[in-house]
């Protein structure tokens, strides 16, 4: 009887903690007063999603179609891919504190991004372009993604996917509408990533 009412006390103690990490997570996700008037990116609906094929392809005449398909297939299948393996959990915010404790082999942000960032490159993309994006770099609310443009396209007309946001649900959209971060290449950080091979 002595231990069940130690197990009880020890489960009862511990929810205020599980409390205090789930509204941290909301907080670190929850939308900033400057972020209003912008546009939420949109979920990508499956491997084959036509919308997320044609803004890719839409960046310029000079993207062939085939690539932008590969693509938004190689990043929709990234996210659910890494979801099944690092068994992510959601808010974000709860994924990580499970990888900073060792619970979870992997599912932070700039995982995510280096993931997808690695398999992309292996695509061989001659109409397309890579980065490495970031937001509130050196904090700890800084977030990685990659945004894909067409071959010598500035950045800030790129498109951001993310797997991360929503634990392997590919979100994407304008590099400049989103409105929970405001992002910045670095592209030493992706020449980085890169030769890590």
């Amino acid at each position: 009887m002595r231990h069940m009412s130690l197990t009880r006390s020890k489960r009862i103690a511990f929810r205020p903690v599980v409390a205090l990490i789930a509204l941290l997570a909301f907080m670190e996700c929850a939308p900033s007063a400057s972020a209003r008037g912008r546009e939420e990116p949109a979920f990508a609906t499956s491997a084959d999603d036509a919308v997320l094929r044609s803004r890719i392809a839409a960046l310029s005449p000079s993207v062939r179609p085939e690539e932008a398909e590969k693509v938004a297939r190689c990043a929709y299948t990234t996210g659910r891919e890494l979801k099944r393996e690092w068994r992510v959990v959601w808010p974000p915010g709860l994924q990580n504190f499970l990888v900073n404790t060792g619970a979870r082999k992997g599912g932070l942000c700039f995982q995510w991004a280096t993931e997808l960032l690695l398999r992309l490159d292996k695509l061989k993309l001659e109409t397309l372009e890579l980065h490495w994006a970031e937001s509130f770099e050196t904090t700890a609310s800084e977030h990685n993604v990659i945004v894909v443009t067409a071959k010598g396209q500035p950045f800030a007309e790129g498109i951001i996917l993310d797997n991360w946001r929503y634990g392997g649900r590919l979100i994407w959209g304008p590099v400049t509408t989103d409105p929970h971060y405001r992002w910045h290449e670095n592209k030493a950080e992706a020449v980085r990533r890169l030769g890590k091979r």
